[in-house]
């Protein structure tokens, strides 16, 4: 595709019909490929589906049992539920991955506009190209899976964020759409709701001036704070217990530190831990669901105290795992899966290394665009890894793929 020739604006709308295609044509794929009495690839697909059922129903946001009330954040559920509003309650499982494939060219949208804001209109066309044609982001496109609305919602947070920096007066306005941006994406995903105090500590060493650094970034925070204050409140009245994501994060745990971890997810455990439970349980007259929680957590950190060196292998595990050049799972290790998952990953990944290093002098805000990588990497190491959790830093990688390529151009309002 030669942009150059395209008149202004035409390049990015011609990107995001190439983007829509591609994802509206893997979407019909994947759901022609499934046997007729699967509706999901994924368990979690279910849950969110379900979920969503009940929101567009006014029913309790619940999954299975008045038991389990606090089981995943409601972001992608609300945005599902719509769906429900605006069709039936038996809507079809493709209309849930039509969704994914307009978030999807969303995200392709979001890509643009954060390397442009960091370069130049052109590498941002770049990036966009890249984004709309990686396999990996076409196929977080075609998933009933949280990671397609949380892909656009992050990756706008991460403009506005570079928004705010490189803006004079109007910067602590930014600031607050980065921070309600970031808020929407947590609700979409809990393992974003450290991110920004993350990116503020990595600031520190990388960003000048550091007080304009901190007053962003705690802006940011108390925005955060303020989207996500309904789900607190809620979990509150819920359990009696401020929970900030949800409570699973104790299974999550014990999913990636227990005596049979390999590395990838294996919830078979659940079924015992509730057993146990039922029968003594751990905090008498707390709520059976935050009792559970309690008991992975506590049983996944005695485990991970008293085996610190299998702690470090099963981490190396999940590093490869997440970075792999080709897929884990033995029902993707087809030949052809294989090629073109290692025929895109490789190069891009390699250029967008090159890239880091092509504008290493602009270290902040371009840092924004390479610390989701590290950022959720660090957390995989710690709880199940998969290829599938590389694919949203992806995205923010593309932005030195484009880089790389047209040696963005417009210098960086960090010093």
């Amino acid at each position: 595709m030669n942009l150059k020739r395209l008149p202004a604006g035409a390049g990015l709308w011609a990107i995001l019909a190439l983007s829509l295609v591609l994802r509206i044509a893997g979407a019909m794929w994947c759901q022609s490929r499934l046997p007729a009495d699967q509706r999901f690839e994924f368990g979690d697909s279910e849950a969110y589906w379900v979920l969503a059922q009940h929101m567009a129903r006014g029913e309790p946001f619940e999954y299975g049992s008045p038991d389990v009330r606090v089981f995943r954040m409601p972001g992608y559920p609300a945005l599902l539920a719509a769906l429900f509003w605006l069709s039936s309650p038996d809507m079809p499982v493709l209309a849930g991955r039509l969704l994914s494939a307009v978030l999807g060219t969303l995200a392709v949208a979001a890509v643009c506009w954060l390397t442009t804001t960091l370069f130049d209109r052109r590498t941002g066309l770049v990036a966009a190209f890249a984004a709309a044609c990686y396999p990996g982001a076409i196929a977080m496109s075609v998933f009933v899976l949280s990671e397609a609305p949380f892909c656009p919602v992050y990756l706008a947070q991460l403009a506005a964020w570079t928004k705010s920096w490189q803006a004079g007066r109007h910067a602590f306005s930014w600031a607050v759409v980065s921070g309600l941006f970031g808020g929407l994406a947590a609700l979409m995903r809990p393992d974003w709701l450290l991110f920004i105090p993350f990116a503020a500590l990595a600031g520190l060493f990388l960003a000048r001036p550091r007080t304009r650094h901190l007053q962003l970034s705690l802006t940011m925070m108390l925005v955060v704070a303020a989207v996500m204050a309904p789900w607190w409140w809620r979990n509150l009245r819920v359990v009696g217990h401020f929970v900030p994501t949800t409570l699973q994060v104790g299974a999550s745990l014990y999913d990636g530190l227990n005596p049979q971890a390999t590395g990838a997810s294996e919830m078979s455990f659940v079924a015992t831990f509730v057993k146990k439970e039922q029968q003594d349980p751990c905090l008498p007259g707390e709520p059976f669901e935050y009792r559970l929680d309690r008991r992975l957590w506590n049983a996944a950190g005695e485990w991970a105290s008293n085996h610190p060196a299998r702690v470090v292998k099963l981490a190396a595990v999940k590093f490869v795992r997440m970075w792999n050049l080709w897929p884990n799972d033995p029902q993707n290790h087809g030949f052809l899966t294989r090629l073109i998952t290692t025929a895109t990953f490789l190069p891009a990944i390699i250029t967008a290394l090159a890239g880091i290093w092509v504008t290493r002098r602009q270290l902040w805000p371009t840092a924004l665009c390479w610390l989701p990588a590290v950022y959720l990497t660090l957390l995989h190491l710690i709880f199940v890894s998969s290829i599938r959790y590389r694919e949203p830093p992806m995205l923010g990688l593309l932005v030195f793929t484009a880089a790389f390529f047209t040696r963005g151009s417009r210098p960086s309002a960090a010093h």
